[in-house]
């Protein structure tokens, strides 16, 4: 009894593994594990991975970022549980390649050769007739005649009778092969090529992602990777004149350092434009120097043409910003001066920003293009946005990081280069900072001469831009004149006074004094709404704003004609007060034109919206010196070559697969039963696909073999038997 126990136990166990190795070597399986490859992939193609976990709060929030964290999703290609589906597709196709390859390659060589006359017509695709000759005529004649048609053929004597096998088509099982391997191959090599490496360094070396700031050479070797490193990807930005020996690996809690067998020296930085502005070539050309022989040569790094040394391949990959020099003029944005002062900057570095009304603010430079490329087409602003305010006119174009923001929308005739631009950060004392984006040069918007200022709260929102007015010079200066004059309540009342004069000249008799000061009241309280300058400090609205604001206390039936009254001796009064400004400042007093009045009006808007720019000061960039910085990807990628042998046996394999037909022919003759020197034939013809190719084929074939000779006699057709 204990022995048959055993057995059972044994049978048992051998069965449950029968079974896990039929469902792991199944289609089905494989199917599934290969559409949730496809689900994953489809994960990493939409959420950009390996990026720094800030990005990814500001994107989904607190909740979200910590479900999408224990999930992977941030580096869906090194999850362990995408690593391993792909064990699993691994081992599932080798165990389909173990247990049906040898079948196959014995089919290939098999001429299943074991068959006899009756199987033979059970056939669907079977014939037979007559053939003058004896058999052996009769089989020579076939033989001949199937070989020419590219068949390789073996005959045998079976019960008396002879047997002619012949097959055509039968590497076909070799797509099959070479179609799993290629899966087995492609795993693999991408598998090699993986960060699995640096994860087992991670968790068994003690290997750790530095998140702090410093200089790369003084970075503790727990964050470094050695020159054995197997396989890695990063990426290093060598400024014009600088040198690296280290590539950085992104990390999702930092970096790490990976050293390389050589330092890369960047002799130039060359970029070529096309007419519009837009990049068409761009390279580097290098200095490298071997650490282990001392051995220095040049090379020129283009897009698509790396340069490959010691197994590793650097790679062009972009270019930044390498320092440039930047001469700022900065305008006081607050505050009743409008004197300018100068500042320098250089992109990369902070500095302290100095003025009466912003001691406590430090400006990050963060980039600087010196080309921007936008659609300048007639009549279309792609950056105009609708806001819940009709007042403020803002940019909702994502800018391109080096292009411009529709080098990539518009037809290239429309295209226009509209000059340098610089974006920095002003950060207070609390440690908040708000970004900022202004072009240097003035251009063309809806007819009119415009400067533009962006801003933004967070990196993941778009700039919203001001549109600042050009004077007659091209210059900012005047708006920013009027700007001052508007927060001074005395050149506040000479304005009023004056537009008053304007308004009810003293040559009317009609006019009473009460009125003349009625009106230079509603002047005055005008311009001081719009300044948001309140004795009750009741409404911290400025603009626009704070006059609808205002005109929301009016009876609704009255609004629409107070709002025209108002606006009407706000535009006056602003006239006149921009001339204060400039008599304050020596200036001769300006006839009004049209053209000046559509800058007046365009002004009006600019101060409405500008008292949502959140900057002490407004930064114009008035000069530069540009550092280029190329940015070069460096890979050691040995599971490469591996990839591309599996790509080639995938070719291969579909290839056989789908134009190679397996056909296997047999013919069975036998002395007729008459006595005479005739010779009974029997055909069967089979294949894997039945199509209508194969139908003409059997037909052409059943005729042509029927008429091997003058005295043969009638063939059948598929499935009769005469």
């Amino acid at each position: 009894m204990e022995t048959n126990t055993a057995g059972i136990q044994i049978k048992t166990e051998r069965r449950w593994l029968a079974d896990a190795v039929e469902l792991l070597s199944s289609m089905r399986f494989a199917i599934s594990l290969l559409a949730l490859i496809a689900i994953a992939s489809t994960i990493g193609t939409v959420l950009k991975q390996n990026e720094p976990m800030p990005n990814y709060v500001n994107q989904f929030g607190p909740f979200w970022f910590d479900i999408f964290a224990k999930l992977g999703l941030y580096a869906v290609y090194s999850a362990w549980w995408f690593l391993l589906i792909m064990t699993f597709l691994v081992l599932s196709t080798s165990l389909c390649l173990i247990r049906n390859a040898p079948k196959m390659l014995k089919d290939m060589r098999s001429w299943r050769d074991n068959v006899r006359e009756q199987s033979l017509r059970n056939f669907h695709h079977k014939a037979d007739w007559h053939m003058a000759g004896s058999r052996i005529v009769s089989a020579n004649q076939i033989s001949t005649h199937i070989a020419r048609l590219g068949y390789k053929f073996k005959v045998s004597e079976k019960d008396g009778a002879t047997l002619i096998s012949a097959k055509q088509g039968a590497a076909n099982k070799w797509g099959y092969i070479f179609a799993h391997s290629a899966i087995v191959i492609i795993c693999i090599g991408g598998m090699l090529d993986s960060d699995l490496s640096i994860r087992m360094q991670q968790w068994f070396m003690g290997k750790v992602a530095f998140d702090g700031s410093g200089i790369i050479a003084n970075i503790p070797q727990q964050h470094r990777l050695s020159l054995s490193n197997p396989t890695f990807r990063g990426n290093t930005m060598i400024p014009e004149g600088a040198t690296s020996s280290t590539a950085i690996i992104p990390q999702p809690k930092g970096v790490l350092i990976q050293d390389l067998p050589f330092t890369i020296k960047l002799n130039k930085f060359i970029i070529d434009y096309y007419s519009t502005g837009m990049p068409k070539l761009f390279a580097s050309e290098v200095m490298v120097k071997d650490h282990e022989t001392g051995k220095t040569f040049s090379a020129t790094i283009k897009v698509n043409e790396p340069l490959i040394y010691k197994g590793v391949a650097v790679y062009q990959s972009s270019f930044e910003d390498g320092g440039s020099r930047l001469s700022m003029t900065a305008f006081p944005m607050t505050g009743a001066q409008s004197t300018s002062f100068a500042l320098a900057g250089e992109v990369g570095s902070s500095t302290p920003l100095k003025s009466a009304a912003s001691d406590d603010y430090t400006i990050e430079w963060s980039g600087f293009r010196p080309f921007n490329v936008e659609n300048m087409k007639a009549g279309q602003d792609l950056r105009a946005v609708n806001t819940n305010t009709s007042f403020n006119q803002q940019l909702s174009l994502d800018l391109d990081k080096h292009t411009g923001s529709a080098a990539k929308n518009a037809n290239s005739k429309d295209l226009k280069n509209v000059g340098p631009s610089v974006q920095y950060k002003l950060r207070d004392k609390n440690g908040q900072a708000r970004e900022f984006h202004n072009y240097m040069q003035p251009m063309k918007l809806d007819g009119a001469t415009m400067f533009l200022a962006g801003t933004r709260d967070n990196p993941n929102e778009q700039f919203r831009y001001l549109r600042i007015p050009a004077d007659d010079d091209d210059t900012i200066i005047e708006w920013m004149r009027l700007r001052a004059a508007l927060v001074n309540p005395a050149w506040r009342e000479i304005a009023a006074q004056r537009y008053v004069k304007h308004a009810l000249p003293e040559s009317s008799e009609q006019m009473q004094k009460q009125l003349q000061e009625q009106l230079r009241l509603s002047a005055l309280k005008g311009l001081a709404i719009f300044a948001g300058d309140t004795k009750d400090g009741k409404n911290p609205a400025t603009g626009f704003v704070a006059i609808s604001r205002f005109l929301e206390q009016i009876p609704a039936a009255e609004q629409g004609k107070a709002a025209d009254v108002f606006m009407k001796i706000l535009n006056g009064s602003m006239w006149d007060l921009w001339q204060v400004s400039r008599e304050q400042a020596g200036l001769p007093v300006l006839e009004l034109t049209e053209k000046r009045a559509r800058f007046m009006q365009l002004s009006i808007n600019a101060l409405s919206d500008s008292f949502f720019y959140g900057a002490p000061v407004y930064l114009q960039l008035s000069g530069f010196e540009e550092v280029k910085a190329s940015v070069l990807q460096v890979t050691r990628s040995p599971g490469k070559n591996v990839v591309y042998l599996g790509c080639l046996f995938l070719v291969i394999g579909v290839f056989s697969m789908f134009y190679i037909r397996e056909r296997r022919l047999w013919i069975w003759l036998k002395d007729s039963e008459s006595g005479e020197n005739t010779t009974k034939a029997l055909m069967a013809l089979s294949s894997q696909r039945k199509t209508l190719d194969f139908e003409k084929e059997f037909e052409q074939l059943k005729n042509q073999l029927a008429h091997l000779s003058p005295q043969s006699g009638s063939a059948s057709t598929p499935g009769q038997v005469p």
